[in-house]
């Protein structure tokens, strides 16, 4: 008994060269997902790997700093994000650039290069600050 896959002609092509149509000039923030509707997509803040003391925090320590941080940066928001005047009377939260906090569970968590973003839902932004440094995260 013999086994044969049917792939389509398009999946046959990608698996016969791989690299075709990557452009390899393309900017590192056009290769993050883009928040459609009402997300928006926010960057963790990374603790800095040495303390106010001098003391050297480890590469794993400063990792898990950036897992429970409720501080981001907001790179995007969806096209839908606080469009709903019934819900957000006074306009938008927040905009492209701001510091955020939210919830530490909030969102969906995505593992990029050197950390992860997080997409969130326009209401789950508690509030915005000057500086991430400000608020200190419970490790």
């Amino acid at each position: 008994m013999s086994k044969t896959l049917y792939v389509p002609d398009h999946v046959l092509e990608k698996l016969k060269d791989p690299n075709k149509g990557v452009d390899p000039n393309r900017k590192e923030l056009d290769k993050l997902p883009q928040p459609v509707g009402w997300r928006i997509l926010v960057l963790p803040f990374k603790a800095k790997d040495k303390t106010k003391g001098g003391v050297l925090l480890t590469d794993k320590t400063v990792e898990d700093s950036q897992l429970t941080a409720t501080v981001a940066l907001v790179l995007a928001t969806g096209p839908d994000a606080y469009n709903d005047n019934e819900k957000f009377p006074n306009g938008p939260w927040c905009k492209q650039g701001d510091w955020v906090v939210f919830g530490r569970y909030a969102g969906s968590r995505l593992k990029i290069d050197g950390g992860e973003v997080r997409l969130l839902n326009d209401d789950e932004i508690l509030g915005t600050v000057e500086s991430p440094e400000d608020v200190l995260t419970i490790i």
